[in-house]
């Protein structure tokens, strides 16, 4: 019987094929084709959303970003052999960041500026020899005509009698500038209303609710963009100023030289830190200075605070990060780059906290805020860690949110007359002037403060040649856009000072 029933079904599978649907293994290449990667989401994202912001100068940007190899600077390491690892630099062709920023400054300064100074400076010389041959005689005849000038000068007060005081109208600050020095795109009005609330809402909620592959973004950028109403005004810096020990070694445009592994020199320590050229900007906009007390509140993986150090500048520095992890970064990099020679503990320290819970009141006078971001360049080369993988939609989603909260407690902890400098490696307008608009609103509300945001665009222009700078959807910061001649970046970066 049994043998009957098998015999039957083996002659009906032979009579009738039924198809089997067999699973492809995940390298199989129709997996691969059809499978939709973490880097593969970041750029249908930034496609969508940086068209809308950078118009005709995405696809170049773009071109740059997905390059495989990107340009990195050197900077040099105080506590190893600096003169010689210096000329070594040099021997390969690469150019000091600093040398190149002052002449290109003296070739920038208008013509008319260099011949007045030129004057100035001839007359100072003559002057200064007139009164070393004949001090007694020209002091005597200066005096004599000073006398005589006030006479000249002076003005009746209507009964013959002569007014010795001068009259002079005092205008205040606002009033004493020209028209054309103000930009009123840059003033902080706290009585114009926000939709605060527009910026943290970051998407559409039929869009997270969809759980869609990646998010439209640009829907985004456009509330932003029309219900902006909060206006920083600026106080244009012309002039910046390079530490003197601070020494960061570049190839010029177009030279893709890569500068080799770092080795150790004589004093046990690495020769210099290879960093992305664009990290090197927040830095300098600290505009460190002896005896600063800086933090760093997102700190790993450690090179620009290393960039601090090697300034030899400021009397303390803080490197914060709010994981294990990323402190174990920090005291690796510090170890192979100071080993403990060069600062004390009470110098240099290591600390774990969020960055949203550091209270230290009027502690620091400068505080650079290199907030979590979408990391736009990673997020389009590793699928590891990638902000855009699917179980970390909420995570980016938040992010606005997360730097805001960083921005404004640096705000709120900063000393009076203090520096904040806030940073991050996007393009991406909502993280970038979005949240400096969003902290700066939020700081007014909540402790009357007053900022002056910094325009660094004129003192930034000897740099030009080495940067490409972007001013598109920009308000407040500056940012560094990628090129294939200097592919540096994406670097934003805006410079807040606190007033009181």
């Amino acid at each position: 019987m049994l043998i009957t029933q098998i015999t039957k079904r083996l002659k009906l599978q032979a009579i009738v094929r039924i198809p089997v649907r067999c699973k492809h293994a995940d390298d199989h290449w129709s997996v691969i084709r059809n499978k939709k990667t973490s880097t593969g989401k970041a750029l249908e994202h930034f496609d969508d959303f940086y068209q809308t912001v950078y118009g005709n100068t995405w696809h170049d940007i773009r071109t740059a970003l997905l390059a495989p190899d990107r340009k990195y600077m050197a900077l040099v390491n105080n506590f190893s052999d600096t003169e010689k690892i210096s000329e070594t630099l040099q021997n390969t062709g690469a150019i000091n960041l600093r040398t190149l920023y002052y002449a290109q400054q003296k070739l920038l300064k208008p013509r008319h500026t260099r011949n007045r100074e030129r004057r100035k400076a001839v007359v100072s010389k003559e002057e200064t020899e007139d009164l070393t041959i004949c001090e007694d005689q020209s002091q005597n005849q200066s005096l004599a005509q000073v006398s005589d000038s006030d006479s000249d000068d002076e003005t009746n007060n209507g009964d013959g009698t002569p007014n010795t005081k001068q009259q002079m109208n005092l205008l205040s600050i606002a009033d004493s500038k020209s028209e054309k020095d103000l930009d009123e795109d840059r003033i902080i009005d706290p009585n114009k209303d926000l939709v605060f609330s527009s910026l943290y809402q970051y998407i559409p909620a039929t869009k997270l609710k969809g759980m869609e592959d990646y998010i439209l973004e640009s829907e985004q950028f456009d509330r932003f963009r029309d219900s902006s109403n909060l206006t920083v005004k600026v106080e244009k810096e012309r002039k910046l100023r390079f530490p003197k020990f601070l020494n960061i070694y570049t190839y010029e445009e177009e030279n893709d030289t890569r500068f080799k592994s770092p080795r150790k020199g004589s004093t046990g320590v690495l020769d210099y830190y290879l960093l992305d050229g664009g990290s090197i900007l927040p830095v300098l906009a600290l505009d460190l200075q002896a005896h600063d007390d800086v933090l760093d509140m997102c700190a790993a993986p450690g090179g620009k605070t290393l960039a601090v150090l090697q300034t030899l500048l400021p009397s303390t520095v803080v490197a914060n990060d709010n994981k294990q992890s990323r402190t174990s970064r920090l005291q690796s990099v510090f170890d192979q780059y100071l080993n403990g020679m060069a600062f004390s503990p009470a110098q240099l320290s290591i600390s774990l906290a969020d960055a949203r819970d550091i209270t230290d009141q009027d502690v620091y006078n400068k505080i650079l805020v290199d907030v979590p971001c979408t990391t736009d360049r990673h997020s389009l080369h590793e699928d590891d860690n990638n902000i855009f993988k699917s179980s970390r939609i909420k995570e980016r989603l938040q992010l606005p949110e997360l730097q805001a909260e960083i921005l404004l407690n640096a705000l709120k902890i900063v000393r009076p007359g203090g520096t904040v400098v806030y940073s991050t490696c996007s393009l991406s307008p909502i993280q970038n002037d979005g949240v400096v608009q969003m902290a700066l609103k939020k700081s007014y509300e909540e402790t009357n403060s007053t900022f002056v945001v910094r325009n660094m665009s004129a003192s930034l222009q000897p740099l030009k040649y080495i940067f490409n700078f972007s001013k598109l959807g920009l308000k407040y910061g500056q940012v560094v856009v990628p090129s294939l001649g200097n592919n540096f970046g994406p670097m934003y970066f805006c410079k807040i000072i606190k007033v009181e």
